[in-house]
C-alpha cells in the first residue's frame, strides 16, 4: 500500500543489442513480511511495537505497517545498480529481524500465513479502516504479502504505454515468484495462494490495455465513483503507473523467500521496462492478449508456478511455463548489460536447481513444521 518516490530521467535510445545501460533508470523494492510467534508459527499483531523507534533504514529506506498489524514492510531507497539494491534488501531484512526479536517475534518471508492464529484485529482509523469497511469479510483474514518493484519512467503518459507492453509478461513474473502454497495449516495446491486471495478484489489481475493516461485515470476515477476502490491509490492491477510519482509499479510477485529472488524480480522488471521504452521509441506495438487469456495465464502461474504448464500470452495456448520464461529472457536480453544478463541467468539456473519458494516450502514442511518455520524465518539471503 506504500509508494516509493523514484526519480527518473527519460532515456534516449541506448541501442538495443549493444548492452548499454539506461542512464537514470532507477528502481526500488518494497518487501512485505509476516510477524510470527517463534514458538507456534502463528501470526501475531505486533507491527506497532516492532516499528516503534524504527522508521528509517540505511540508504534512505523506510519501514512501515501494512493493512494488518501482523504485517510489516521494508522499502529500499532509490537504487541505481544491483549491488546497491541487494545491500539495501539485506539490511532491511536484518533490521526488521532485530527489531522483531526485541518483541518476541520473527519475520517470515512468505506470501500467506502457514499456520492459523488468533483473529487479527481490524483497523480503527484512517485509510486502513476505510478498507475494512469497504471490503469487509474479504479482508478480515487478509494477511497476504508481496514483493513490489518500482521502476522510474519519465512521465505518466509513458508509464501507461510501458504497462501496455508489460501485460503479456506479468504471469511469468508471478510464476517464478510463487511463495504461498500454505494457508493457515493446509496445502492449497497452488504455488501462490496469495494471488488467488487477491483475485477476489474488484479489478484485480493483469491491467486492461489503455490508449493513454487520460483513459487510464478516467477508468480509475470511475472505479472510485462506483465504490469499488477506496481511493485512486488502491487499484488492484498487477502493474500500474503511480498516481504520485513518475514510476511504474509491479505488484505481481509474492514476497520473495530469499534476497536473491527479490533481486531477480527487480532485474527482470527493470529490464522489461527498458525493453518497453526501447520498443516505444521504435514504434513497436505491444502484444495485446485478451483480458480472458491474460487471466487464464495468471491463474495457471498461480497454480503451478514455473515448473508446470503456463499459458502463452500471444499464442493463447498451453505450454511449459519454463519455455515461456525462456522467451521472456530472450525478450529482455538485448537491453541488459553483460553483467546483469549473466546474473539473471545465474539466478534462474539456481531457481531451476532449488525450485521456487513454494517448492522449497513444501520440501521443508515434509520434514516437519519446525523446519518450515526455520526456513521462512532464516536470513533469507540466497536461494
Amino acid at each position: 500500500m506504500s509508494r516509493i518516490a523514484i526519480q527518473h530521467r527519460r532515456h534516449g535510445d541506448s541501442g538495443a543489442g549493444d548492452g548499454a545501460a539506461v542512464p537514470g533508470l532507477t528502481f526500488g523494492v518494497e518487501e512485505e513480511f509476516l510477524l510470527l510467534d517463534p514458538a507456534t508459527g502463528a501470526t501475531v499483531p505486533r507491527a506497532g511495537r516492532v516499528l516503534s523507534g524504527l522508521s528509517r533504514l540505511p540508504g534512505g529506506g523506510l519501514v512501515q505497517r501494512e493493512l494488518r498489524a501482523t504485517q510489516i514492510e521494508a522499502a529500499t531507497g532509490i537504487c541505481r545498480d544491483v549491488a546497491e539494491l541487494r545491500d539495501q534488501l539485506v539490511e532491511g531484512r536484518r533490521s526488521l529481524r532485530r527489531a522483531a526479536a526485541r518483541h518476541d517475534a520473527v519475520i517470515a518471508a512468505c506470501g500467506t500465513p502457514v499456520r492459523s492464529g488468533p483473529a487479527v484485529p481490524g483497523s480503527n482509523e484512517g485509510r486502513f479502516a476505510r478498507v475494512d469497511r469497504t471490503y469487509r469479510g474479504m479482508v478480515a483474514d487478509y494477511e497476504a504479502c508481496g514483493c513490489h518493484v518500482h521502476v522510474g519512467v519519465g512521465d505518466a503518459e509513458t508509464a501507461v504505454a510501458v504497462v501496455n507492453h508489460l501485460r503479456p509478461w506479468l504471469p511469468t513474473l508471478l510464476a517464478i515468484s510463487v511463495n504461498s502454497p500454505f494457508d493457515r495449516g493446509h496445502d492449497t495446491g497452488y504455488g501462490s495462494w496469495r494471488m488467488v486471495q487477491q483475485s477476489r478484489f474488484p479489478g484485480a489481475g493483469v491491467p486492461p490495455f489503455f490508449s493513454g493516461y487520460a483513459e487510464y485515470s478516467a477508468e480509475v476515477r470511475r472505479l472510485v465513483d462506483c465504490g469499488a476502490l477506496v481511493d485512486p491509490w488502491m487499484t488492484f492491477w498487477l502493474a500500474r503507473p503511480s498516481m504520485a510519482f513518475p514510476t511504474v509499479e509491479f505488484r505481481v510477485a509474492d514476497t520473495a523467500c530469499s534476497v536473491d529472488e527479490a533481486v531477480l524480480q527487480a532485474l527482470l522488471s527493470r529490464a522489461l521496462v527498458h525493453r518497453a521504452l526501447t520498443d516505444l521509441d521504435r514504434g513497436r506495438e505491444a502484444v495485446r492478449p485478451s483480458d480472458q487469456v491474460a487471466a487464464a495465464a495468471l491463474w495457471a502461474a498461480a497454480r503451478d508456478g514455473v515448473g508446470g504448464e503456463g499459458v502463452h500470452p500471444a499464442l493463447a495456448r498451453r505450454m511449459p511455463a519454463r519455455r515461456i520464461l525462456g522467451e521472456l529472457l530472450e525478450h529482455v536480453h538485448p537491453v541488459q548489460t553483460e553483467s546483469e544478463g549473466d546474473l539473471v541467468r545465474d539466478l534462474v539456473c539456481r531457481l531451476d536447481r532449488c525450485g521456487t519458494g513454494a517448492d522449497r516450502q513444501r520440501r521443508a514442511a515434509a520434514t516437519g513444521f519446525p523446519a518450515l518455520i526455520t526456513m521462512l524465518t532464516g536470513d533469507g539471503e540466497r536461494v
